[in-house]
This record gives structure tokens, sequence and C-alpha cells, in this order.
């Protein structure tokens, strides 16, 4: 990534010519892009809201979400916290390619994601029926003896409030603007359509609710071997050398915002005050210098087309 250039220019106090600044955020965009994505090109402006708004439409809870830089911090700490349920972690380490080709999985979730929160509504519903028929295949025994199936709704249910909960803590955390009221809310409301549609008897549908049933899951974690040869490849995972100090922040910024009792059991500490004084400065400004190079996202327009 361009961060150096960057930096330079602050400390500098130089202010460069529109068309090279223009030219640096147009670089850093697209790298950015490539390592998240798979693909440099910014998505293109092509759903038509007015006609069909998808799953939830601009003005929605999930848009306000979704659209931030905030998302990659979040992703990666329902990352962590799923390998606390020991049937969860087992299939991911006996199915998942993700030591061979960890970016594959990012950008897999991140197509999920996207084609659920801004596609059409026939985008969405197919892919949520790709999902449900990969996870048809994921079942085995994990190592304490015990069977499992991603089609489980007890471990859909764990996964989806995972992820639900990281991203919406990390949105009010390390979003660029505030979020609306009561969208905290309405955005949990609105997740449930997507866990619904994969397999969940019954979603959360408010922030508390999502509180106590991820604290109903706590007797059920427990940290083994294949827990911690995970962590230990998200904290050093093989990417290019460029984005690795970024990813460092972003890794360290995913652990301080972990329940405590979790970073006991994952072992992963997070020095005094080092979140505060350390972490969250320099997060907030990754997150922002990150919103700054990739501009809105193109669906989050409001118009008849996004």
């Amino acid at each position: 990534m361009r961060r150096a250039g960057v930096t330079l220019l602050r400390w500098n106090r130089v202010t460069p010519a529109p068309n090279a600044l223009d030219d640096l955020r147009t670089r850093f965009g697209r790298e950015i892009r490539r390592v998240l994505a798979g693909s440099p090109e910014a998505p293109p402006r092509s759903v038509d809201f007015a006609a069909d708004p998808g799953l939830f439409g601009p003005d929605s809870a999930t848009f306000e979400v979704h659209t931030d830089a905030s998302m990659i911090i979040g992703g990666l700490r329902a990352l962590l916290l799923q390998t606390m349920h020991p049937l969860a972690m087992a299939g991911v380490a006996d199915h998942s390619d993700y030591r061979r080709d960890p970016l594959g999985r990012l950008h897999r979730t991140g197509a999920f994601v996207g084609a659920t929160t801004f596609g059409t509504t026939e985008e969405a519903e197919q892919a949520i029926r790709l999902v449900r028929r990969i996870h048809e295949r994921v079942r085995g025994t994990a190592p304490d003896g015990r069977p499992y199936r991603a089609t489980d709704p007890h471990l859909l249910l764990f996964v989806h409030c995972t992820e639900v909960d990281s991203f919406l803590r990390a949105r009010r955390r390390y979003g660029a603007t505030p979020l609306s009221p009561g969208a905290g809310d309405r955005y949990v409301e609105e997740m449930a359509v997507v866990a619904e549609g994969l397999g969940v008897r019954r979603a959360p549908r408010s922030v508390e609710e999502l509180g106590l049933v991820l604290d109903g899951y706590r007797p059920e974690h427990h940290v083994g071997r294949q827990a911690r040869e995970t962590v230990r490849f998200l904290a050093w995972p093989p990417l290019p050398a460029a984005t690795r100090p970024a990813y460092g922040l972003v890794f360290a910024t995913a652990v301080s915002m972990l329940p405590r009792h979790a970073r006991r059991a994952l072992r992963l500490p997070v020095a005094p005050l080092a979140e505060p004084f350390v972490i969250r400065p320099a997060a907030t400004g990754l997150m922002r210098t990150l919103g700054w190079a990739l501009g809105d996202h193109p669906s989050a327009a409001t118009g008849s087309t996004a």
C-alpha cells in the first residue's frame, strides 16, 4: 500500500497538486480492493434500488454498517470469536482452505456480504442458496468426538451472532460517522433475514437480545489445539509485505475489542492503557485513510440507481 507516501506528505506539510493526490488515492484504493476483494476495480453502480431495493435498500441500517471501512475490523473480531466454539472451529479446520488461500476465503465472504447487502433480491437469494449448498457438505467429527454439521441451526446462530455483534461494535467505535438513532436494533433485526435464510430458526431482533444469545454460548466455549493454531495463523498470515503493518494494526484492534474472557482464553493479552492511547487512535487514523482511498461505496447513493 502507499501509506508511506501519505505520511511523508503530511510530515513535510506539502500540498500535492490535485492530479497527484487523485492519482495517489486511486492507486491506494486499487491496492486495497485487490487485497480485500480480489479485484482492483470498484463495484459498478448497477443496481436500480427504485425498481428492486434488494433485501434491505439504501435507507437501511445494514447499508449504514456495511458501507464503512470498519467492517474489516469487525470481520477479524468475528473470526477470533468463532474459534471459541469447538464444533464451529472443527468445521473450519476440516473443510476450509484458509491456510493455502487465506485471501480467497476473505474474498468469498466479502462477495456474500456484498450480494446480500447491495444486490438485487434475486442475487441475494442466489447467494444464500449457494452457501446453503456448501454447508450441506460440511460435516464431520470434532477432536472431542462430537459430530458436527454446518447446517446445525445452533451453530449457524452462533456464527451469525458473532458476526453481527462484531460488525456493529466496530462500526460504532471506528465508523466514519455516528450511526443514526436506533440503527443498532434495526441492524440486528435486518440481519435476521439473512440468518434465517441460511437456516437459523430464530435470530435475535435487538441488540439486547443479541447479547443474551451470545452469553448463552459461553458454557460451550473451549479453546483447543485447532483454535490455537487458527489464532496463530490469523495473527501472522502470509500476506504481501506492504500490507503487514496495516494488518497488524487491524489484528491488534480486533483483539482489543474482544470480551475480556475471550482474550484470556485465546491468550491474546492487551497491555494496560494500550487500547485508548495507542490502538484506538492508530486504528481510527487507518480507517479514515482507508475510507479516503476507497471513497464512498457505489451502492451507498440513495438515488434510483446506485
